[in-house]
């Protein structure tokens, strides 16, 4: 769409059309141009009425937004999963142990693979199958949703840890075994992370909130300093980097040193129960394959509100993982003790009252709509007993609880259009919308999607297609407002453009 390659600056922006709510302020419904200048946006007027200089970005009628935003990404995890064995179409263990019989070994000597759902499966993981099909090459398997990680006696004997029947880790030994597994060399890591996150600009990422388990401050400064320029990034820390991170005076929202224009801190990240596909959700009633499960709840009440207090006096935000009804609760309840501000991460079970104590306490509900659609028929078949709200978006929205979307990626792929189709379509294949009560209009998934969710301020952080803002923004090739889920969910990208310099040009 434009002579002008990765990396040239942008000073105005001929011909487009905006597609969100900021085209009210307008007195014409035709194409703009937008004037760029210190990475912000200057100005905006009807096409021709203002004078063009410097280097011109020609739109040619394409639509435009802001620069969208994945609130949430294990960074590392998901660079490193193109390298791994795609598990995600494994039908059952016996497959997904073939697959892995002929993987390729990692220069490390280890054989990882991940994507799998053995919530989906009817025959069930075992240390004696994994063994059969894969001998003395210790072997990984991740699951999708990273609460569990199936392992060879082999990869038991490297990690040391002791050989369940099944070969499964959950929860924390399967967090730690994550870790490890992503502690790659930062030769290799950078790479991976350097090319993941142009894939993710072509999609018109322009930043992201890391999760990664690791102690990430110095990787992002290194990574900055030898030219990552791809992307913004928000860098969370968790619990066992506490100690360090209020010693070295990390405080959320500051610019880390010597990447100010590009990295920030983040909040401190901690996971207070399990997830759905390994049921360990913390819920109210009992999962259906096993009534006396109500899942676990991982941090005992005074502790988390410890973790809250030590974070808030640091100055430190906090995303609080929460899935099940329960821990939503028990979540709620230690904001309202603790006075911390923040999020909580996937909400995908809330009860009805505390719908309003979400937006009452100000916390964000940051969500993966496409959870929503991998999920239905482990939901639908395992918390059929549930009375709370499966995977809300709509009732969070109307309880005027500001929302963010993400990916969770590697869990789904990181791709906003995915998230945002998730969100306004409720299905991603031929059956009818899943609670389509639930459903959002587009303009609300887009901002959703921006940084900081539906609560962002537009000029004052950044977020809108407002003169002052940041000029993080992105061009597109179809009107999002579409009725169509398919063209949403493929949108064409013309350009992403971060703080007026191009990232991605079709």
């Amino acid at each position: 769409m434009t002579a002008l390659g990765i990396g040239a600056p942008v000073d105005a922006i001929r011909g487009v059309r905006i597609a969100t709510s900021d085209r009210r302020l307008l007195a014409v419904d035709s194409p703009v141009d937008l004037l760029l200048a210190d990475g912000r946006i200057a100005d905006i007027a009807p096409s021709g009425a203002l004078p063009l200089r410097g280097e011109v970005l020609e739109g040619h009628g394409a639509w435009i937004v802001p620069g969208l935003w994945d609130h949430h990404v294990h960074t590392v995890q998901w660079a490193l999963a193109a390298q791994r064995q795609d598990l995600s179409g494994s039908a059952g263990a016996n497959e997904a142990a073939a697959l892995m019989a002929d993987a390729p070994v990692l220069g490390d000597g280890r054989r990882v693979g991940s994507g799998f759902r053995d919530v989906r499966w009817t025959d069930r993981p075992s240390l004696a199958l994994l063994d059969e099909r894969t001998g003395e090459i210790p072997t990984y398997l991740i699951n999708a949703d990273v609460h569990s990680v199936w392992l060879n006696s082999a990869a038991f004997r490297r990690e040391g840890f002791a050989a369940p029947v099944d070969g499964t880790l959950r929860e924390e030994d399967a967090f730690e075994i994550s870790r490890r597994l992503n502690a790659a060399d930062p030769a290799v890591a950078d790479v991976a992370v350097a090319e993941a996150a142009h894939r993710a600009a072509a999609r018109g990422i322009v930043g992201l909130v890391d999760f990664d388990m690791a102690w990430t401050a110095e990787s992002w400064a290194r990574r900055v300093a030898a030219g990552f320029d791809a992307h913004r990034v928000e860098f969370a820390v968790y619990p066992h980097d506490l100690d360090r991170a209020i010693a070295e005076g990390l405080v959320t929202g500051d610019p880390l040193t010597g990447a100010e224009d590009l990295v920030r801190v983040g909040p401190l990240k901690i996971i207070s129960d399990g997830s759905l596909g390994t049921r360990t959700a913390a819920t109210g009633h009992g999962y259906a394959d096993d009534p006396h499960n109500h899942g676990v709840l991982t941090v005992p009440a005074a502790q988390l509100q410890e973790l809250l207090l030590r974070a808030t006096g640091a100055g430190l935000g906090i995303a609080l993982h929460a899935i099940g009804d329960v821990a939503v609760s028990a979540a709620l309840d230690a904001f309202t003790a603790t006075g911390a501000h923040g999020s909580i991460e996937h909400a995908q079970l809330v009860r009805h009252a505390d719908l309003a104590r979400f937006a009452r306490l100000g916390v964000a509900a940051s969500v993966q709509p496409q959870h929503a659609l991998d999920d239905r028929d482990a939901a639908d078949a395992l918390w059929a007993a549930q009375t709370a709200i499966t995977y809300p978006l709509a009732s969070l929205h109307r309880a005027g609880v500001a929302l963010r979307f993400g990916s969770d990626a590697p869990v789904a792929p990181l791709d906003p259009w995915q998230a945002i189709a998730a969100a306004v379509f409720r299905t991603d294949d031929d059956r009818a919308p899943w609670h389509p009560e639930e459903r959002l209009d587009v303009e609300t998934a887009l901002a959703a999607s921006a940084h900081g969710g539906t609560a962002s301020p537009g000029a004052g952080g950044g977020a809108g297609l407002l003169p002052g803002a940041r000029a993080d923004l992105v061009l597109l090739g179809d009107d999002p407002a579409t009725p169509d889920a398919r063209t949403l969910r493929n949108m064409p990208v013309e350009a992403t453009i971060l703080g007026g310099r191009i990232t991605h040009a079709s």
